[in-house]
């Protein structure tokens, strides 16, 4: 490969970058270290519906391998600074502020929540003529405080359609893999459609919108939310792997604004690379029990592009693709997707 040709080149575990072309003498400069930081950005605690006190819950996440934490309780921002006191020294484990904004209404029944990630205030839940209504005003709240707007489980009551969130503004985020058991996260065939395909077509009528894989936590005592809505919503599900090179607030907020991050139930990248010709990715393989990996590359209205069982691929652009992600299976269910590339005649672009 040419420096001329080189747009992105990323390091296990890894993700994709919003495209910005890179001239031959930025190619030759040295570049900063960069680390991969695994977190969650949907937690609940006693503070909403979770069954276990904050401590308890960001204690789990930092001794599972996680690096940060966003609590998102139901219309609550949680004071995350005794949290980062006790778990973060020395930069090892950081937990950022959030709020699961909840548009709850019967009349008419509307269930559209979506998350306020490092507002700087508490959010009243909105509330509109229908659900496309209700999530416009409620990301335009959390515009108003400066969080990053994570629209959560569109088919949680089917309340979100691909048309609704092309159709809305400020929407930086999508949940494609909600891990909490009853939000329908994985459709019903064509007149219900998964959640990646809500974000699939969303993409393909134009939306710029990152895909998140997420707990939803609610238990972590097991039995304990029996009979609740929060039954069997454990720790451990889902999650993305930002891109920074340092684990502060501000960096990790940042990466996840421009895509910096892939999301993961269980699949992991080794290496990820993207030019004006190509995209290239290479995952870590789990041998000891042989496991197989499917790896699709896809393009506008859900097409596939490429196929093969694999543990690195690598994809040519045609010009055509309108944006191009992958997703990689592997043979017992668990999945990684990247981030879309949106490509013009042959280019990569933002």
């Amino acid at each position: 490969m040419n420096d001329k040709d080189a747009m992105f080149i990323f390091k296990a575990p890894c993700s994709f970058l919003i495209c910005c072309t890179v001239v031959a003498t930025a190619v030759a400069q040295q570049q900063p270290e960069v680390h991969w930081y695994k977190g969650n950005t949907h937690t609940h605690t006693l503070n909403s519906d979770g069954d276990s006190t904050p401590d308890d819950v960001v204690r789990w996440y930092r001794q599972h391998g996680y690096d940060f934490l966003f609590v998102t309780d139901h219309d609550v921002v949680t004071n995350v600074d005794p949290l980062n006191s006790l778990f973060g020294g020395d930069s090892q484990f950081l937990v950022i502020r959030g709020e699961e904004v909840t548009s709850n209404f019967n009349s008419p029944e509307l269930h559209v929540h979506v998350n306020a990630l490092n507002p700087n205030r508490k959010i009243q839940a909105q509330k509109g003529i229908d659900p496309r209504d209700t999530l416009q005003k409620d990301l335009d709240v959390i515009r108003a405080t400066g969080g990053l707007a994570q629209i959560n489980h569109p088919n949680f009551f089917w309340q979100l359609t691909a048309e609704d969130i092309a159709a809305v503004k400020g929407a930086r985020l999508l949940e494609i893999a909600n891990m909490h058991p009853v939000v329908n996260t994985f459709g019903a065939g064509l007149d219900a459609p998964s959640a990646e395909q809500i974000w699939d077509q969303a993409l393909s009528r134009g939306a710029v919108i990152w895909g998140v894989a997420s707990d939803d936590t609610h238990e972590l005592k097991e039995g304990s939310l029996m009979g609740t809505a929060g039954a069997g919503a454990g720790p451990g599900k889902g999650w993305i792997v930002v891109r920074a090179e340092h684990l502060t607030t501000a960096e990790i907020m940042k990466a996840i604004d421009k895509g910096v991050f892939y999301a993961s139930t269980g699949v992991e990248l080794e290496d990820y690379a993207v030019t004006s010709k190509q995209i290239t990715i290479k995952l870590k393989p789990h041998d000891r029990f042989k496991t197989k990996y499917r790896v699709q590359f896809f393009g506008k209205n859900e097409r596939v592009l490429q196929e093969e069982t694999a543990t690195s691929s690598t994809y040519s652009i045609k010009g055509d693709e309108g944006h191009v992600r992958v997703r990689v299976t592997d043979s017992n269910g668990k999945m990684a997707w990247t981030q879309p590339v949106f490509v013009r005649a042959g280019q990569p672009r933002q």
